[in-house]
C-alpha cells in the first residue's frame, strides 16, 4: 500500500498516518525524519543535505527527492509506505511519479484531508493551550503567529497537488474536521475499495 496524505498543517495527517502504520505495518515517511536519518547515517545524499543545512540554507528539491528515493529502497518499504508532508510541490510530485515508475511501482491512493481554515486555526490554538496547561512545550508550528503563514504556504505551494492528483483519478477525500475515529473509518473505506480494484 503506497499512500500520500495531503492537507494543511494541523489537519490530522500525522495522527491518521500512525494508525495506518499500526494497521498495515508500513512506515510513515516524513521528509524531516528522513533528512535527519540520512545526515546521521552519513549517506552521500545525507552529507550533501548536512552541508546545505549547516550553511543555514533550505535543502533543494533535488536533495529531498534523492533522500526519498534512497529511503523507499529500504526493506521496510517493500510492502509500501505513507508519504506525509511530501510531495509539497508539483515538481516533487513529478519526481515521485518517476521514482515509482523506475521501480515498477505505483501509488495506491492520495488522500486529501478537507478542512475548514477557521476551525483548523481554532483547533491548533486549542492544542497549543492544552500543551501549555499541561506544562508541555508548544510545538513551534502551533504558535498562533506561525499558523496563518503555514496555511498560506500550503495553499501557495502544495494545494495545486489536489488538481494534479484529481486529474490522474487518484484523489480521494476525507472530512479532516470529523472526529478522529470517523476519519480513520473513512480512510479504511477508501483503502478497502482500493484493495478491491488493485
Amino acid at each position: 500500500m503506497r499512500l500520500i496524505l495531503l492537507g494543511p498543517p494541523g489537519a490530522g495527517k500525522g495522527t491518521q498516518a500512525q494508525r495506518l502504520v499500526e494497521k498495515y505495518g508500513i512506515p510513515q515517511l516524513s521528509t524531516g525524519d528522513m533528512l535527519r536519518a540520512a545526515v546521521k547515517a552519513g549517506t552521500p545524499v545525507g552529507l550533501k543535505a548536512k552541508a546545505v543545512m549547516d550553511a543555514g540554507e533550505l535543502v533543494s528539491d533535488a536533495i529531498v527527492n534523492a533522500i526519498v528515493a534512497e529511503r523507499i529502497d529500504q526493506d521496510d518499504c517493500r510492502d509500501g509506505f505513507i508519504l506525509d508532508g511530501y510531495p509539497r510541490t508539483l515538481a516533487q510530485a513529478d519526481a515521485v511519479q518517476m521514482m515509482l515508475s523506475e521501480r515498477k511501482q505505483r501509488l495506491d491512493a492520495v488522500i486529501e484531508f478537507v478542512v475548514d481554515d477557521k476551525e483548523l486555526i481554532n483547533r491548533i490554538a486549542q492544542r497549543a493551550e492544552k500543551a501549555k496547561a499541561a506544562g508541555q512545550p508548544v510545538r513551534k508550528d502551533d504558535e498562533p503567529a506561525v499558523v496563518p503563514e503555514r496555511l498560506r504556504e500550503y495553499y501557495k505551494k502544495t494545494a495545486p497537488l489536489i488538481g494534479y492528483y484529481y486529474a490522474k483519478g487518484m484523489l480521494k477525500t476525507v472530512d479532516g474536521m470529523a472526529d478522529m475515529d470517523a476519519v480513520t473509518a473513512a480512510i479504511e473505506g477508501i483503502l478497502g475499495k482500493v484493495a478491491e480494484t488493485a
